[in-house]
């Protein structure tokens, strides 16, 4: 599970890991957009779109395969579904969180990134200085894309990834 706030490099790193594992993909903008899309839920979809994502989360993994879920994860509850979803389906999970430490580097990348889910809309620099962001209160890999290439993030996530690795929750 790859999750942090807007513009940190989610999506990037994201596809660069499904590719390297060739797992399945989840993401929850895609899911939200289509929900948006196809049904008069209107732009507030709130948890509807986690939900639907747990759903196709826990059928890929009880199909055997490895999936690779990218959302902003903001909140305890949301991390805590992904780690049940995980453990009902007897699959570990590696929560990764990624941060752009470099304030000036952030605000540039979500001041001038583009639309690749068509409808979608971004949010604005201050939507993501004032979206509701818990900490993490758990163990989970930290990686901060202001000093990290995506490259250099998907290894740290491989190396991570390692059965004996101490960051896999198996609960």
């Amino acid at each position: 599970m790859i999750g942090g706030l807007p513009a940190t490099g989610k999506t990037t790193v994201a596809g660069a890991l499904v590719r390297a594992l060739r797992a399945a993909f989840l993401r929850i903008d895609t899911i939200e957009r289509a929900i948006v899309e196809w049904t008069p839920a209107g732009t507030a979809v709130g948890p509807l779109g986690y939900g639907v994502g747990y759903a196709l989360a826990a059928e890929q993994l009880g199909l055997g395969l490895d999936v690779v879920v990218e959302c902003v994860n903001p909140l305890t509850v949301t991390r805590d579904a992904w780690v049940r979803v995980a453990g009902r389906a007897g699959a570990g999970v590696l929560e990764v969180e990624l941060v752009c430490s470099d304030r000036r580097e952030h605000r540039s990348r979500a001041e001038s990134r583009s639309v690749d889910i068509p409808g979608l809309v971004l949010p604005t620099w201050q939507q993501i200085v004032d979206r509701e962001y818990e900490p993490w209160t758990r163990p989970h890999l930290l990686l901060d894309t202001a000093v990290r290439s995506p490259e250099n993030c998907v290894a740290e996530i491989r190396r991570a990834l390692r059965p004996d690795s101490s960051l896999i929750n198996r609960t």
